[in-house]
Formats: structure tokens, sequence, C-alpha cells
């Protein structure tokens, strides 16, 4: 099943964080705080102006995201748990 997004939403992949700290310690699975890295796997066509022209989108696939801790909703694509939010919840591309 093929998922594209509507509008300014974007579907994000979360990239997981290291299992270590820098002075090598272990982190455990209960420990670790989700990420708030991700890549984005598609992307809607932009939102419309009040006289209906198109707002083009600043991220497009492939680019990897900054975003804030709470931003998105969870979904399941293809048995795969992704986030799927707006694009103003986006704080920053990674260059």
């Amino acid at each position: 099943m093929a998922f594209k997004p509507l509008h300014d939403r974007v579907l994000v992949r979360r990239v997981e964080g290291e299992e270590k700290t820098k002075g090598g310690l272990i982190i455990p699975d209960n420990a670790k705080e989700k990420p708030a890295e991700g890549e984005v796997i598609a992307c809607g066509d932009g939102a419309r102006k009040d006289n209906g022209e198109l707002i083009a989108m600043a991220v497009k696939e492939g680019d990897r995201v900054l975003f804030g801790k709470w931003s998105g909703t969870e979904v399941t694509v293809n048995g795969e748990e992704l986030l799927i939010m707006k694009e103003s919840d986006i704080l920053g591309v990674i260059a």
C-alpha cells in the first residue's frame, strides 16, 4: 500500500538514537527518549494560499529533519510505525 500525505503534511520515519553515551555507558531501552530526528518518507503537494496558489514544500523525500518532541501523530503504514505531521512542526533540515 502506497501512502501520500495531503496538503502540507509529511510522513517521517524516526531515526533511532545512540545506545551508548559518550562515556560508553549502555542505555537500556526503557530509559531511552524517543528521538526528535527522522527521515522524510513522503510529502504532500504543499499548502494553498487564499487565492488558490500552491506554496511549495521546503522539505523533500530523503531529508533528515528535526521536529518537536510531541510533534505529529503516530500511524502504522505497511506494518511500520511512522509519524505524520504538518510541515510547520518540522524545526529544520539536517545538512
